[in-house]
């Protein structure tokens, strides 16, 4: 887990209090375009005077080695000892690619997390995981490395657009779905109309926590965190392959839900009553994700690459119910497919 984590209004100025410790050698800011316009000024009192910044362009295309080739060079052009911690302000791909760049620096230097979409605060700024995309396969090269502290301040969500906040919640809406059938009941009803995120924010990210800190290398339990994630990074990864078609990662992830969830009632796991309730409230947020039939198939052979895979099998993750998961269900290329065309026709 990470030395510390911090969520709340009391966030930042834990942030300058531990980069004001002496043991803290060169800091260095990985932003990219959005976050270097609208993040930025925020965090900027709470860094020492002597920093650096390198920005990256926005977007999932960008996360990739040549972009932490920008801030290895940054690294490398500060003369940026092991004692330099690096700052990662911004969503999933800047706290993916940036935690994965410091972890490879010299063989390791400390990084710490600023998420500032809701994606990331309850999801990819926690867990250390930290990765690319490769080759059009999603987080194909990466490491498990812990964040030194991980600093979580909801004054960031106000920076966002509606469809980037509803990316968010679906990470949220995925760690009811396989752990807290109670919030999910709940939630279900209130939806998107959240005055304070905080609570909201420390319940997502204490389930995934929890979830972590039993099995840390997801060799096990932790997979159960994949749920959506099958279907829902084929079909990411295949939409990113067209230009002018790409959509957020948490879109995409309840699409998987949708899919998963149908898989789950086939699999004789879920009842049909509880797929309903799910796509009722998955569809009452967000808008179908448009492909056509004859895409399926090549959507479907994204899956082959997902990397809880063994061989030649896929393994997926699954319900038994509204908050409980099951992981390592072997399913076909043909159910990916068959979920993808289900998912097709009833969101029409």
């Amino acid at each position: 887990m990470a030395a510390s984590l911090s969520i709340g209004p009391n966030s930042l100025p834990e942030l300058a209090t531990l980069l004001a410790r002496p043991a803290v050698g060169r800091v260095v800011v990985v932003t990219d375009d959005n976050t270097q316009r609208l993040c930025y000024p925020i965090l900027r009192p709470y860094l020492p005077e002597e920093h650096s910044v390198v920005m990256l362009p926005a977007g999932e295309e960008f996360k990739t080695l040549s972009s932490c080739e920008l801030v290895w060079n940054e690294l490398t052009t500060q003369r940026a000892d092991r004692f330099a911690v690096v700052v990662n302000l911004g969503g999933g791909v800047v706290t993916d690619l940036g935690g994965f760049s410091a972890a490879l620096y010299k063989r390791g230097v400390r990084f710490v997390q600023v998420p500032t979409t809701l994606l990331a605060q309850v999801d990819a700024s926690v867990g250390g995981k930290t990765g690319v995309d490769y080759q059009g396969f999603k987080n194909h090269i990466g490491v498990f490395q812990e964040p030194a502290a991980v600093f979580i301040d909801p004054q960031f969500l106000q920076t966002l657009d509606p469809q980037q906040l509803k990316s968010g919640y679906a990470e949220i809406v995925k760690h009811w779905l396989i752990a807290d059938a109670e919030a999910f009941a709940a939630g279900r009803y209130t939806g998107l109309f959240v005055e304070d995120w905080t609570p909201v924010i420390r319940a997502s990210v204490a389930t995934k926590e929890a979830i972590v800190a039993q099995d840390p290398l997801e060799s096990g339990l932790r997979k159960i965190l994949n749920f959506g994630h099958t279907v829902g990074h084929a079909l990411e990864s295949y939409l990113l392959t067209q230009p002018g078609r790409e959509i957020l990662h948490g879109e995409a992830v309840a699409a998987g839900m949708v899919c998963e969830s149908w898989l789950s009632v086939q699999k004789g796991l879920l009842s049909p009553e509880e797929l309903d309730k799910i796509e009722t409230f998955l569809f009452s947020i967000y808008e179908k994700v448009p492909f056509v039939t004859l895409e399926t198939e090549a959507i479907a052979d994204y899956a082959r690459q997902d990397k809880k895979n063994a061989g030649t099998t896929i393994n997926c993750t699954l319900l038994e119910a509204i908050g409980r998961a099951v992981y390592d269900q072997p399913i076909t290329m043909q159910d990916v497919t068959d979920s993808l065309r289900y998912y097709q026709k009833i969101a029409q």
